[in-house]
């Protein structure tokens, strides 16, 4: 799919993410990138005697995949200039095993003094195979506008 411009969205829009299992693998990959070796993620004893009684993702990892998962959607593919910024709460744990997926809505857009250039303000809700919200928040993009004759016309 080719991805949207900023004049594709529409304020309301939601778009769902496939479905992606997180792994032990995943977690000791992300330990390893990130150098966050913390115990909570990275040893069962250790996480047994915590209040989640095994270990769980890192939610900075979860966070990094649901950008992947809204890549796949191909709906940003070539059209995202920058990521302006985001908001993010951390509502859940992802456990090993746990199977994640996202929920975009387009809540509002922005034109810019750039007329070949808009800012969508997503917010995204990220839930697991139960349909428990694990993470929320809102993330900020500029996106490519068609083309800049059609921006000021």
């Amino acid at each position: 799919m080719a991805g949207l411009y900023f004049e594709d969205f529409e304020e309301g829009t939601f778009y769902d993410t496939v479905p992606r299992t997180i792994t032990e693998a995943d977690v000791m990959a992300f330990a390893g990138t990130s150098g966050d070796f913390n115990r909570l993620h990275t040893d069962r004893t250790f996480a047994a005697e915590t209040a989640f009684k095994e270990p769980i993702a890192h939610g900075l990892l979860v966070l990094s995949v649901v950008t992947g998962l809204k890549q796949r959607l191909g709906i940003f593919e070539g059209t995202v200039i920058a990521f302006l910024g985001l908001t993010w709460n951390f509502k859940a744990p992802v456990f090993f095993g746990d199977t994640i997926w996202a929920r975009i809505h387009i809540e509002k857009m922005k034109e810019t003094s750039k007329s070949d250039r808009g800012i969508t303000y997503q917010k995204v809700e990220v839930f697991n195979q139960d349909g428990t919200l694990v993470q929320d928040g809102e993330h900020v993009l500029m996106m490519k506008r068609r083309n800049a004759d059609q921006a000021e016309g």
